[in-house]
């Protein structure tokens, strides 16, 4: 997936094959944000900054817990950083160089999306909504009786003006205000 900030497009993209024990990988990136575990990553994001077609500085970011994917509700883009949803966690680099800024882990499994809201975030987890301020700390998590997505996968979360609206897999509806508490 391509996205522009600025002067730079920036590019994201699943590669579940980097190994960092590894001389073969296709390749080979400035900056690795990989948490240490003994349990093999089910998701590896790379990250490419490019300037007038030229790469300028690339990235993999790797967490441990379920699988996630890459899509326009996956990453936040901001003037100089970006916050992108890596297996169970939050990760925040800086733009162009790709440091890493935090890393927080925003839910038990798995993290699907993320939405600027104010001066925070809300994830929207596989296991419990979250919200984190711009400095990555947890303002607060919930969770429902079963996980958060429903059997088709659309129309399970969504960010009103009044409210969160989570749907699980039993298609419960849970509403949540901006602090987290459940109103309905």
């Amino acid at each position: 997936m391509l996205a522009k900030s600025g002067k730079y497009t920036i590019e994201l993209f699943i590669d579940d094959n980097y190994s960092e024990d590894s001389n073969d990988n296709l390749i080979s990136y400035d900056k690795v944000h990989l948490i240490k575990s003994e349990l093999l990553f089910s998701t590896k994001i790379g990250l490419k900054i490019h300037e007038n077609d030229k790469t300028i500085s690339s990235a993999i970011i790797g967490s441990d817990g379920g699988g996630t994917g890459i899509d326009k509700n996956s990453h936040i883009i901001e003037d100089d950083r970006i916050a992108v949803c890596c297996s169970d966690s939050i990760f925040c680099l800086s733009i162009p160089e790709l440091n890493l800024i935090w890393k927080t882990q925003a839910d038990q499994s798995s993290c699907f999306e993320i939405f600027k809201f104010n001066e925070s975030y809300i994830i929207h987890g596989e296991m419990e909504i979250s919200r984190l301020d711009l400095s990555g700390e947890v303002m607060w998590k919930r969770s429902g009786a079963d996980i958060f997505t429903t059997e088709k996968g659309t129309d399970d979360f969504e960010i009103t003006e009044s409210y969160i609206k989570a749907t699980d897999w039993e298609n419960r509806i849970y509403k949540f205000d901006f602090n987290g508490k459940l109103i309905e």
